[in-house]
């Protein structure tokens, strides 16, 4: 019969051996890893019929260009600072996005040359931002105006009234989403850029 002292000796080297690999093959989840929504990352052509019936919004008016509501998704946004750069993460969906955006409102066919600018440079690191699509800005839109402002958190720059997404409406227009008025539409000529990246 093996002593316990002698046991120890002899078999803990091998006891910890095997539960460290164990330890190690395990896949770590963090909470924040795992976003409660997906959103669609992949651009579109859409109808009007389909961003009306789009899922995570509540509609309060719709009308021929889109619809005016909000999104329903419980947000848990983090503002940081990576290299410098501020950010803000929303981990109830995944998504990092720039906390403002562009400084001037553009054309569509403009929002090109300034997210590959904005990648060029790497902001925060990164050089994958890219526009949003509807589903994703749409998530933005809150249900009141925060602090006599936006339809938008505050932890967002206010002044981008309203953003380009990278979904088409055919080849009537780009859907946009309209911060100042708490409305999405298609027919428009110039918003601001707000890129988004997805967190990975």
């Amino acid at each position: 019969m093996i002593s316990g002292n002698l046991f120890m000796r002899k078999y803990l080297p091998v006891y910890i051996l095997i539960i460290s690999s164990v330890l190690i093959s395990a896949p770590v989840i963090h909470a924040e890893e795992k976003p409660a929504i997906t959103l669609r990352s992949s651009y579109s052509d859409l109808s009007l019929l389909s961003v009306q019936s789009m899922h995570n919004i509540s509609i309060r008016k719709m009308d021929e260009w889109g619809f005016y509501g909000h999104s329903t998704i419980r947000h848990n946004y983090e503002k940081r600072f990576i290299n410098g750069d501020g950010v803000v993460i929303d981990h109830a969906t995944g998504l990092m996005w720039h906390p403002s955006g562009s400084s001037d409102y553009m054309r569509w066919n403009n929002t090109d040359n300034w997210i590959r600018s904005l990648n060029y440079k790497g902001y925060a690191g990164y050089k994958d931002w890219r526009l949003p699509t509807l589903d994703e800005a749409v998530s933005l839109l809150e249900s009141s105006r925060k602090n006599g402002g936006p339809y938008i958190d505050p932890v967002f720059n206010g002044e981008q009234w309203g953003i380009w997404t990278g979904d088409k409406h055919g080849s009537r227009g780009v859907w946009s989403v309209y911060f100042s008025l708490g409305n999405v539409r298609w027919n428009v000529k110039n918003r601001y850029v707000r890129p988004v990246r997805s967190l990975k």
